[in-house]
């Protein structure tokens, strides 16, 4: 067994959960470039001296845009970003936002143990996300961290 994944923070019940549990098994980290293909089937958008850029699989609901930047080396932590590839996040995130039109949004990335963080993965990555104010669960619940939230 491995740390590279959290099946405590996989949505139960899910094939995202189902997919977790399947790389726990296997011990091997699902976002280093030599595993991404065999567990991410959505095709790489755009790669970067730092990251790979591509939709989600299991995109948080109800969103109309769900992005991953993934880190091409494993690291856990923001601490162990260069300055470099900070700054190749921004310039990304600049051209995904304008090439998807997104006009509001938000950029998540989760660092260090996923025990505090809810990540399911421990591959350094970022989300961008624009929800879908058009979905009828829109007002219903929103699922921006892998917890559901309620709205009144």
């Amino acid at each position: 067994m491995s740390d590279f994944v959290n099946l405590n923070n996989a949505r139960p019940g899910t094939k995202y959960e189902e997919t977790i549990n399947k790389i726990k098994q296997d011990g091997v980290c699902p976002f280093c470039p030599e595993q991404l293909e065999n567990y991410h089937k959505n095709p790489i958008l755009k790669e970067t001296k730092f990251w790979k850029v591509t939709d989600n699989m299991y995109p948080y609901k109800p969103t109309k845009h769900h992005i991953l930047l993934i880190h091409k080396d494993h690291i856990k932590h923001e601490s162990e970003l260069s300055k470099e590839a900070w700054l190749e996040l921004k310039d990304l995130m600049d051209e995904v936002c304008k090439e998807r039109n997104i006009t509001g949004g938000a950029l998540m990335m989760r660092f260090g143990d996923t025990q505090y963080t809810g990540a399911s993965v421990s591959h350094l990555h970022a989300h961008i996300i624009q929800s879908d104010p058009s979905d009828p669960d829109y007002t219903k619940k929103k699922e921006w961290s892998g917890l559901v939230a309620r709205v009144g």
